[in-house]
């Protein structure tokens, strides 16, 4: 379990920043995350990294010469945000474009790309290979799907060292697009990680038994068997690589590189003994060992566990491979001395605080806005231990805490924008923004979209009447649909989302007034998020779990439905209570 920490919100921030004290040689700390402290090519592409904190070495731990140029880091298993993904790609771009790579997992894409997006916008070069390695996690004919765990490593050495050598963006794509097609892994666990602060780990393994294809964030395995010996474990990871070998691969004969990776408790004595009997099974078969890696480079905090990674190489990888890396966790070969940044050269990004007063009419709808914020965060807060419960079945047990956090942050945006006179579109637009950045991961991004659509028709004008806001969630739900590209029935928050759309614009197209129609929605909203107890997940990384979620909700639709219910009750006592005026046309379609 984990033992030292402080406020448990604040341990991945103080992490990061206890992190780059000890290793200011290679890193310096910008907005989300950090970067290289040494000077970079003008016109190297920069490679950016990154994921939710709790893996150590990765991400940061991967930054330095010769590996990654900057490592946008979440909070603790959570995605980080689109902010923060943009803040330290801006900071690492050196004019050659930037190559993002990452785990597949739907948080860690959504805002990837969505930073992604705001780069090109700005006219910088930027593409991405998600890392797909873990076998459990999808079938070969669906490959594209399997989530990323330790192969990242094989993944970001090849991008990198490709950069280093003056590839352009195009090349260093490829390289890495080939290096992840080689990349297999497959892992077993003995027991779950509990979180800072949390009183139970994610998930647990029976004594005496092992999880089979567990996940890095606390997804439980797939299948559950006796512990075998550390010849049999061998044995078990070995063959199940073996059976699915890249295409264009011959076994016999291949020069492939081993790395057995600790998930973070297990001793590397233990894994020397395991590993002693996989090198005798890969000779063998006949393939050649290169380089073989025996620790820990991609962790989960304090599980115990272990996965082995095969890394099927061609003359071209091989040639990357052998680079020299120097960063604070990885080191091969030798890097010559680096001339660092100067730090008074480097000038830090600052968010616009400028507040654009709104009117009277606006303001008071501001107050509410306000007021719903904090029927969130009190909802929240009520719920979060139930919520987490929920994902650790049917997901991997962060959505309470990491709703908490977006909830919160977005209620100190909302609470500054009401004090500087901010209207109703604005004050929600600034609790968007900070609820995505704070929270992370795939629920924080779509709250983020859900209530920056909403905000967009609520003006900073006048009052707006039941029909813009019914336009408003209508506008979310889509926007979530387009964005995240669920469907009703993947087992996700759309399952609550759209019904609850639905039902609200019917009942005000209906000349009904917003809170009845609001009140029926959320009442649709929570008959269908219980409805989602019976479906099998397909999106996100529930997915994975299979049967194993069939008879838990998806939390996701439950805490919507929650929210939903807590501001009805909010709408009910504020300026929106009014009857609707659908001749005001302008006012209902502010964009």
């Amino acid at each position: 379990m984990t033992r030292l920490w402080n406020e448990p919100a604040d341990f991945a921030d103080e992490m990061i920043d206890g992190f780059v004290a000890a290793n200011e040689r290679y890193v310096r700390r910008v907005p989300g995350g950090v970067v290289r402290s040494t000077v970079s090519p003008a016109g190297q592409v920069a490679v950016v990294v990154g994921g939710g904190s709790g893996h150590y070495p990765a991400f940061g731990g991967l930054v330095g010469p010769g590996l990654a140029h900057g490592a946008a880091m979440g909070n603790l298993f959570a995605s980080p945000s689109t902010q923060q993904v943009f803040a330290v790609a801006k900071a690492a771009d050196n004019g050659g474009g930037v190559f993002f790579s990452y785990g597949n997992y739907a948080g860690d894409v959504l805002n990837f790309d969505a930073a992604q997006e705001r780069l090109r916008g700005e006219g910088i070069a930027c593409e991405t290979v998600t890392v797909t390695d873990d076998i459990v996690s999808a079938e070969p004919d669906e490959k594209h799907k399997r989530r990323g765990i330790a192969g990242d490593l094989t993944v970001f050495r090849i991008a990198a060292a490709a950069a280093e050598a003056g590839a352009d963006l195009a090349e260093v794509t490829r390289l890495a697009r080939l290096a992840n097609e080689r990349t297999r892994s497959f892992g077993v666990a003995f027991t779950g990680c509990t979180l800072p602060g949390a009183e139970q780990p994610l998930f647990t393994v029976p004594e005496g038994r092992m999880a089979i294809g567990l996940g890095i964030h606390g997804e439980p395995g797939v299948d559950e068997t006796g512990i075998p010996t550390a010849d049999g474990l061998a044995e078990l990871l070995v063959d199940k690589l073996l059976a699915e070998v890249p295409d264009g691969v011959t076994v016999e004969g291949a020069r492939v590189v081993p790395i057995l990776n600790g998930l973070g408790s297990l001793k590397y004595e233990e894994m020397f003994v395991v590993y002693r009997r996989i090198a005798q099974l890969l000779a063998a078969a006949g393939i050649e060992i290169v380089d073989p890696h025996v620790g820990e480079y991609c962790t989960s905090f304090d599980m115990a566990g272990t996965s082995l990674t095969l890394f099927w190489l061609d003359e071209s990888l091989e040639a990357l491979w052998q680079a020299p890396v120097d960063t604070p966790a990885y080191r091969r070969g030798s890097v010559a001395p680096q001339e660092r940044v100067d730090a008074a050269t480097v000038e830090a990004a600052t968010a616009d605080t400028v507040v654009a007063p709104g009117d009277e009419a606006s303001r008071a709808v501001a107050a509410t806005v306000l007021a719903a914020v904090q029927a969130i965060v009190d909802t929240v807060d009520t719920h979060v231990d139930e919520l987490g419960r929920i994902d650790a079945i049917a997901g991997d047990g962060d959505h309470g805490i990491g709703m908490q956090r977006g909830s919160h942050a977005a209620l100190v945006a909302a609470a500054a924008a009401v004090e500087a006179g901010a209207g109703a579109r604005t004050t929600l637009e600034r609790a968007a923004d900070a609820w995505s950045d704070r929270a992370g991961g795939t629920s924080g991004a779509l709250w983020g979209v859900i209530l920056t659509a909403i905000a967009a028709r609520l003006g900073d004008e006048r009052a707006p009447d039941a029909a813009a806001v019914a336009a408003g969630v209508r506008a979310g739900a889509q926007g979530v649909m387009d964005y995240g590209k669920a469907e009703v029935g993947d087992k996700t928050l759309v399952d609550a989302l759209v019904p609850f759309a639905a039902t609200l614009s019917q009942g005000v197209d209906g000349g009904g007034g917003l809170i009845d129609a609001w009140r029926d929605a959320a009442a649709a909203a929570t008959s269908a998020a219980e409805s989602t107890a019976a479906l099998l997940p397909r999106m996100g990384r529930a997915r994975t779990h299979g049967q194993n979620s069939v008879g838990t909700p998806d939390p996701g639709a439950i805490s919507l439905a929650l929210i939903a219910t807590a501001i009805g009750e909010t709408l009910a006592a504020g300026p929106l209570a009014a009857e609707p005026h659908h001749d005001d046309k302008e006012n209902a379609h502010v964009d």
